[in-house]
């Protein structure tokens, strides 16, 4: 008889699973009620919806056009009104309660503080509001029931000329809420190698960072943030199929970087929702996240923009369990992955996968057994 727990895992059980995170923008996550609200406080008029409601509906719509670029434009609006010390406190403390009510457990949560200086804060203003709001939503979710760690990451644009000014923010507020470095924005035309001043600065502070490479562009950019960059992450890095063939017989060939990214355990910081909204995949099932889990790469479940998507952590791996029949196994499997690739302190990382990881999903395995006891239970007395 084949046992229960390793059957299809519930929604409920999905959203109690702990969860990690990291991969999600600041600016990508905001309530629309808060959004709403916020615009309202600071007499901004250029929302298209003020309804909370249909304010959600209209970001995932104009944001599922199947363009990076027309994708990216959206963020117009929820940098508005985040320039304000209150407001960044705000978002970010709501991010905080928000993940970790959807069974986030640690999150790396990433924001360009170069764009949130219209009202007069400085970078470094900017870096305190969002770490104020990142403790003050631990504390909350505590106070709920919810225990979830929230690092920063903070993230230069491509087509900016401030990464090295970014990189040294990093550097400074190291071990006081940030935890490494990241770039973004459109690909094509603004290679990373644009950047290599602030990324050969963090290698010698010895400080942790990501790229985005790989989403929208192809191998060319994967090579450059690994080879050129050093890249520690590849932020999404979903276009590493392009490396690998598939033959009419099942059989796999990956390519020289293929290899290369899976032999050194490079972290792929994979979104499938936004993936498939910015033409990176055409269906949650033949996304190449299947492939590149059993094939044994270092994949990892992100959201990305939890608002322009309509996702949560949750809603993603629901959508992976449908597709790809996922266990509880995979969950787990996905989840140590992530928080292996984490740019906390190993032995951190390592406490977190053992005292709270693995046990989580442990318990959540071994409900079945009680579950068949309690139904044993109801049948013997219904008999009598």
């Amino acid at each position: 008889m084949t046992s229960q727990h390793q059957n299809t895992p519930s929604s409920e059980q999905i959203r109690r699973a702990p969860k990690v995170l990291l991969h999600d923008h600041l600016d990508g996550g905001l309530r629309p009620g808060t959004i709403v609200e916020l615009a309202r406080d600071a007499g901004y008029s250029g929302l298209p919806e003020t309804d909370p409601d249909k304010l959600g509906i209209w970001f995932r719509e104009a944001a599922d056009s199947g363009s990076l670029e027309r994708y990216l434009e959206t963020f117009a609006h929820t940098c508005a009104v985040m320039q304000t010390r209150e407001a960044l406190v705000r978002v970010a403390a709501e991010c905080a309660e928000d993940l970790a009510a959807d069974g986030v457990v640690y999150a790396e949560v990433r924001y360009a503080p170069e764009q949130h200086l219209e009202a007069g804060l400085s970078l470094e203003e900017v870096v305190e509001a969002v770490n104020e709001g990142f403790r003050a939503g631990e504390r909350r979710a505590r106070e709920d029931g919810n225990r979830i760690r929230v690092g920063s990451l903070l993230t230069a644009m491509r087509h900016a000329a401030r990464a090295l000014e970014i990189a040294e923010l990093a550097n400074r507020y190291r071990d006081l809420g940030v935890v490494g470095f990241d770039i973004a924005g459109a690909e094509a035309g603004f290679p990373p190698t644009r950047h290599l001043d602030a990324f050969e600065y963090l290698k010698r502070g010895n400080n942790h960072f990501t790229i985005h490479a790989g989403e929208a562009f192809g191998l060319p950019s994967i090579w450059q943030a690994l080879q050129w960059c050093g890249a520690d992450r590849l932020g999404h890095g979903v276009r590493i199929i392009d490396d690998i063939q598939v033959r009419e017989d099942g059989s796999v060939e990956l390519g020289r970087l293929a290899s290369y990214v899976r032999d050194k355990r490079i972290p792929l910081e994979l979104c499938p929702s936004s993936n498939l909204q910015t033409g990176a995949a055409s269906s949650y099932a033949d996304h190449p996240i299947g492939l590149l889990r059993r094939l044994h790469f270092r994949a990892t479940v992100n959201t990305d923009n939890r608002l322009m998507s309509g996702t949560s952590m949750s809603r993603e791996f629901e959508h992976l369990v449908d597709a790809f029949g996922y266990t509880l196994d995979d969950m787990a499997w996905f989840s140590v992955n992530a928080m292996k690739s984490a740019f906390i302190p190993f032995d951190e990382r390592l406490a977190m996968i053992n005292d709270v990881i693995k046990p989580g999903y442990a318990e959540l395995k071994s409900e079945w057994l009680f579950k068949q006891t309690a139904s044993t239970s109801s049948s013997a007395a219904s008999e009598e």
